[in-house]
């Protein structure tokens, strides 16, 4: 079994002093060099807003300082890793995410107000914008993996339910890794097992995408995503991943770069997350 030595670990440390955010800088520190979570947790107030929402590029393609959706999802990753599932900041995103919830028990999947902020060609949104999937169902599954309490996620879990249960025959990559963090975290054991047996077809078909990579649906054994991959396909996307480090000691990515700025951001975050994949499969030496 091919791993990721010392040696590389030591260029994608160096990789991050050159390149990354210091929000990612305090992840790498958390997860590889034994730092307190407290200065993570410090970084990441930086993006918070009174409204409960985070903003200000948490989420590297939207520039703009108001709160949104997919950076309230960057959040609760980040203070899952920090081990604060139990953070005040948890129940003030849902409070935020109940605000912008439409009458149909969902979040947009992006907030006009990008319209007066930079943003990447991709985060478009009507005046109105309807509900979506992604990313009802990834901040429902992340606010279900923190053990909320908060009255959103009843309505958020209700929304996703339909979902489940009359699906669009087409759904996108993105609508299938929310739907599988949804799955993977909802209490409901028996009715998530059920829903993943009906779709794993259509999931498997659409789990796919020309710059995503396979773990990104399957970072960690154990969940939906590494049972719809295969165990096959998961060593093989292993050994792929390693290849992929760059000599600079990063990792890239695959999608449109459409400011100079996002790619150290994007490459800092996309780093820590190969290496938290790598060793949560045993690949990254001790």
């Amino acid at each position: 079994m091919r791993t990721l030595n010392a040696t590389d670990l030591a260029r994608a440390r160096e990789f991050m002093r050159c390149n990354a955010r210091v929000i990612d800088r305090r992840r790498f520190d958390l997860h590889f060099h034994g730092a307190p979570a407290a200065p993570l947790l410090a970084a990441l107030a930086a993006y918070e807003n009174p409204d409960g929402g985070y903003g200000h590029a948490l989420e590297p393609d939207l520039r703009g300082e108001a709160s949104q959706p997919a950076a309230a999802q960057h959040a609760l990753d980040v203070l899952h890793e920090a081990g604060a599932d139990d953070h005040p900041a948890v129940d003030r995103i849902a409070a935020h995410l109940a605000a912008i919830t439409t009458p149909d028990g969902g979040v947009p999947f992006v907030l006009p107000a990008v319209h007066d902020a930079p943003h990447a060609p991709w985060w478009q949104t009507p005046d109105d914008p309807p509900a979506a999937i992604n990313p009802t169902a990834a901040l429902a599954g992340r606010l279900h993996r923190a053990r909320s309490r908060h009255p959103w996620l009843d309505t958020a879990t209700a929304f996703c339910w339909r979902h489940l249960d009359d699906p669009p025959a087409d759904p996108g990559p993105y609508d299938v890794l929310a739907l599988l963090a949804f799955l993977d975290h909802v209490p409901d054991r028996a009715r998530a097992e059920a829903a993943f047996t009906r779709l794993r077809d259509t999931f498997a078909d659409r789990a796919r995408s020309d710059h995503q990579d396979p773990l990104d649906f399957a970072p960690a054994p154990g969940g939906y995503g590494h049972r719809l991959l295969g165990d096959t396909a998961v060593e093989a996307a292993l050994d792929a991943l390693i290849d992929a480090q760059d000599e600079d000691g990063g990792w890239d990515v695959r999608f449109l770069i459409w400011t100079p700025a996002t790619r150290p951001e994007w490459r800092g975050h996309v780093t820590v997350e190969r290496l938290k994949t790598l060793r949560a499969y045993g690949r990254l030496k001790p």
